[in-house]
């Protein structure tokens, strides 16, 4: 019996650290996304934060999640995704192709 109390605790510990919100810059982006974000959840809010973790580390977290609750579309990967690629460095699309290389074959 005292073995089924432990292993009961044990998981009820996982549970609730599976819900935790991340540590450094995912925690305060957690922090926001909840505050401002009203259309996400927690989960989406940890997640999202997850997903877009290169541009906190960037600084810019601020203006992703302003995209973020702008948006009407739900709080779900795509929605991130699209925010986070249009911030920053990366909002132009990246550099442009290489030239297409020239044979030096003659026909």
């Amino acid at each position: 019996m005292k073995s089924l109390s432990v292993a009961v605790s044990l998981a009820l510990m996982v549970a609730c650290k599976a819900e935790s919100p991340p540590r450094g810059p995912e925690e305060t982006c957690f922090r926001v996304c909840a505050a401002r974000a009203t259309q996400c959840s927690r989960h989406e809010c940890a997640r999202g934060c997850n997903l877009v973790l290169d541009r906190l580390v960037e600084h810019e977290g601020d203006r992703v999640l302003a995209c973020v609750a702008r948006a009407k579309a739900q709080c779900d990967d795509h929605t991130w995704a699209h925010c986070a690629a249009l911030v920053g460095v990366h909002a132009d699309g990246g550099p442009a192709p290489p030239p297409l290389r020239s044979d030096d074959f003659e026909d």
